[in-house]
């Protein structure tokens, strides 16, 4: 009898099986503090997310065609629409534990694989094992980075990111690759290449502070001459827009390194002036 009553009791899996054949999801959010569980995932926030995907695989497949302005544009895209999602999923309150593993997954793909292997593909492969060892670290940096951030969400100050961010060193490589796309470098120039591309994968795991921008008030006033030096940064990246944006890209990779450089200076001052 117990064994006829097994048969037909329906199992936990089958509980959740949804009309389809790639079953459901249940996860369990934040609703006006209070936690609610809902089936199904947020179509919004995961758009943007998808988007960013999309651009960081059409990044790789533009690179093993040979278009790498193309990819390097791509990347781009992928950290405009990696920047939306998130402040999508606050602005709709849709923010979910969901939303950022696949964010975590997708910003693998588009700010890890993608630049190693546009720029592998563009220049590192020339160089045999050397070249496969500076993609690899920082395929490997990334990865490290991406999990070191999820455990450490809702700990660390957001003002500041403990080192460099994936997109932002992303926006290294792909802005190299965008200035110099026509003409692949050879030599120095290419040893030059792979160091910079394993110093931006070290950078991500590194221990240097980053300002975040989360802090900024958008809605405070600020000197007329600071708007005026607003325009002739947008006026200098209609002319230069590539240097621009990698000037812009390296600057804020070496701003941590000086930032920790200029602190320890700023110390060492102040124990000299004790020991006085």
């Amino acid at each position: 009898m117990n064994n006829k009553q097994e048969q037909h009791k329906p199992s936990e899996a089958a509980d959740h099986e949804g009309p389809l054949p790639f079953g459901d999801l249940v996860e369990e959010v934040s609703e006006g503090g209070e936690k609610v569980r809902h089936r199904g995932v947020y179509l919004l926030p995961n758009l943007f997310t998808t988007g960013a995907l999309f651009c960081g695989f059409y990044a790789i497949v533009s690179s093993m065609n040979g278009n790498f302005s193309h990819a390097a544009i791509a990347i781009f895209a992928a950290m405009f629409l990696d920047g939306m999602d998130g402040r999508v999923a606050r602005m709709t309150n849709t923010q979910s534990a969901f939303g950022e593993q696949y964010d975590s997954l997708a910003d693998m793909v588009s700010f890890g694989v993608a630049p190693a292997l546009v720029v592998f593909s563009w220049v590192l492969q020339d160089l045999g094992r050397w070249g496969w060892a500076a993609a690899f670290i920082y395929i490997a940096c990334a990865a490290l980075r991406l999990a070191r951030f999820n455990t450490q969400i809702g700990v660390v100050d957001k003002k500041y990111f403990m080192g460099l961010a994936s997109p932002a060193a992303a926006s290294i490589i792909a802005a190299t690759v965008w200035v110099w796309f026509d003409s692949a470098p050879t030599g120095i120039w290419a040893a030059g290449i792979a160091l910079l591309t394993a110093l931006a994968g070290l950078l991500m795991v590194s221990n240097f502070r980053y300002t975040s921008f989360k802090g900024l008030n958008f809605r405070g006033r600020v000197p007329f001459a600071f708007m005026l030096l607003v325009v002739l940064v947008f006026a200098s990246l209609i002319i230069y827009q590539q240097q621009g944006v990698l000037a812009i890209a390296v600057i804020y990779g070496l701003s941590g390194p000086a930032a920790w450089l200029y602190g320890r200076i700023v110390s060492a001052g102040k124990v000299q002036n004790l020991d006085k």
